[in-house]
This record gives C-alpha cells, structure tokens and sequence, in this order.
C-alpha cells in the first residue's frame, strides 16, 4: 500500500501503525501520528494502516 510518511510517499506492506514504525526503524523517545491525530505507543498495534493515509513520526531535538 501507499502512504505518505514523514512527508514522503512510500509503499509499506505493514498493516499497523507498530510494524511502520519498526520499519522505518525509528528509535525512542519519538512521537507519532495518524492522519493529523496523536497515537499513544500503546495504541500504536492497533492502529490500522490504509492506502493513502499520512504518518508523521517526530523524534525530540535537543540543543542548548
């Protein structure tokens, strides 16, 4: 399927939102969201991935 991650369009075979993630190989502390809304971590395996959703996955920058 097609989605649009982090701006980019991308064709995944993940079915939830958890498995992207894996994918993608983010790395904690990262937050993420489903189509403009906020996804507990905790909620992430359930969270059902369609064609032609947006994923935006956002790490903190630290700096000083």
């Amino acid at each position: 399927m097609k989605i649009t991650f982090n701006g980019q369009l991308t064709e995944t075979s993940s079915q939830n939102l958890q498995a992207l993630v894996i994918e993608m190989g983010a790395k904690e502390p990262f937050a993420v969201a489903l189509n403009g809304h906020f996804v507990p971590r905790n909620q992430c395996s359930s969270a059902q991935l369609d064609d032609g959703d947006s994923v935006e996955l956002l790490s903190p920058i630290q700096g000083g």
